[in-house]
């Protein structure tokens, strides 16, 4: 049978089924929930798959490492470049984190404009997405799966509303965006606290009172998928941060500084390099870029090893959880340059765990300036992966209620959110807008600017 067939007798089913029901209120109630269950439960099958996915195409460039360095010479290249033309080819919008392009969905939805969101937010978009990605982790891009999940589960969420008959009662296309988003956040770092935080703090400026219902529900839908298969993992571990002294205080505010600091340069700096890139029209010219910037990634894990290279969860986790916990001060430099020459190729590719490792590797850095016990250092890791994080996202409570879940420290949660309203703080000396910001106002400008083209 026929995949249209097959659907138009579903929703035939459905309308006799629902026709029985007396109560209006309740099933006009229940038929509006239904979309947001169906695509939370879709959200948190294809976050399981991704991330394993995720990892598998990370070993990659590990394994090639491993059997021969000079062999990356040839797979980043190949890799970066493939990656690039899927996205220039096939899905524009799909290039970077994606959450920019969510928030840019968010402000043009409307009853009138689904055709521009529909650039942004769709079943291609999923496809390129996931696939970009994947090939950059397989040539050892320092990208994430997080900012891609994102972009992902709203398409998800969009397209399910789309699906719906005309005799459905309509469901807000905004509402179910914003819900997608927070239910792709926290299905990815299974982080639920994270993803309302998120919904309300980035992506959402009217009342929350308007999204409460569908957010929590799809939130706890997309987690419960996702741990079902997953198991209730934490993103990171469990780290000690008990009996830490009564002056770390001042080390969290050391890192705050220096890690707000440098996530707002790195997000400067990405757009600097973005904005001299789209001088270059010709493709032969964009092609050379990506190449440069995979040669520089490989020239970068030859000097520096694998820390340059991936996500950087594996920073993460030498710097919380093994004896090496005090790191060179160059490492927050390289995960920086790293994060850069990857991002800015216009493949997919998101910059929430980079972001993270690199913070991570400036409060291992600060704690080995003052030659801090375990438990200190950890504290200021955790500072410093919120500090970095806020630096390129302006999100203070998100970053701190994300760290908090990854690790479940309790205990560290004044401390955490300390650290995020310092590197908010003095985030605004380098710019006064985030770098999510930044690319969301420059989507909406070359949608407008595209459909003005054609009328």
């Amino acid at each position: 049978m026929p995949i249209s067939s097959f659907l138009s007798k579903l929703r035939l089913h459905l309308k006799r089924a629902f026709d029985r029901i007396q109560n209006e209120h309740f099933k006009k109630n229940m038929l509006q929930a239904i979309p947001f269950w169906i695509a939370s439960v879709l959200t948190g099958l294809i976050a399981v798959g991704y991330a394993k996915l995720f990892l598998l195409a990370e070993e990659v460039a590990v394994k090639v490492l491993d059997y021969n360095i000079w062999l990356l010479f040839l797979l980043t290249p190949t890799c970066f470049l493939f990656a690039w033309w899927l996205v220039s080819r096939f899905a524009p919008y799909g290039r970077g984190s994606g959450i920019p392009q969510v928030m840019a969905g968010i402000q043009l939805s409307g009853p009138r404009t689904d055709g521009i969101v529909g650039k942004l937010l769709s079943i291609r978009i999923i496809i390129v997405k996931v696939v970009s990605s994947l090939v950059m982790a397989m040539g050892g891009g320092a990208i994430g799966r997080e900012g891609p999940t994102i972009q992902i589960s709203a398409s998800v969420f969009r397209v399910v509303n789309s699906m719906l008959p005309d005799w459905w009662p309509k469901v807000a296309k905004r509402n179910m965006i914003v819900t997608g988003a927070a239910a792709g956040l926290a299905a990815a770092f299974n982080t639920p606290l994270g993803g309302i935080v998120f919904a309300i703090e980035e992506l959402t400026k009217t009342h929350f009172s308007f999204f409460k219902t569908a957010i929590f529900s799809s939130v706890i839908i997309a987690g419960l998928t996702a741990q079902a298969i997953l198991g209730p993992y934490l993103y990171l571990g469990y780290p000690k941060i008990d009996n830490t002294s009564g002056y770390i205080f001042f080390g969290v505010l050391l890192v705050a500084l220096i890690s707000g600091l440098l996530g707002s340069s790195m997000a400067k700096l990405i757009l600097l390099v973005l904005k001299w890139k789209a001088r270059l029209k010709t493709t032969r010219a964009n092609v050379a870029y990506v190449i440069g910037c995979a040669i520089a990634l490989v020239i970068l894990v030859i000097l520096f090893g694998t820390s340059a290279m991936g996500s950087g969860k594996q920073v993460m986790e030498t710097a919380l959880f093994t004896a090496d916990r005090h790191a060179a001060w160059y490492l927050p430099f390289v995960r920086i340059a790293g994060s850069m020459v990857s991002f800015t190729t216009g493949a997919a590719g998101g910059i929430f765990a980079p972001a993270l490792a690199a913070g991570a590797s400036v409060g291992s850095v600060v704690s080995g300036w003052f030659d801090l016990s375990e438990t200190n250092t950890n504290l200021l890791i955790l500072a410093g992966m919120v500090g970095f994080l806020t630096g390129v996202t302006r999100s203070p409570f998100t970053s701190a209620i994300l760290v908090l879940e990854m690790t479940n420290r309790q205990t560290a949660i004044f401390s955490l959110i300390l650290a995020g309203m310092v590197a908010s703080l003095v985030s605004m000396l380098i710019d006064k807008h985030s770098l999510y910001d930044h690319l969301k106002v420059q989507y909406i400008r070359e949608l407008e600017s595209a459909k003005q083209a054609v009328h």
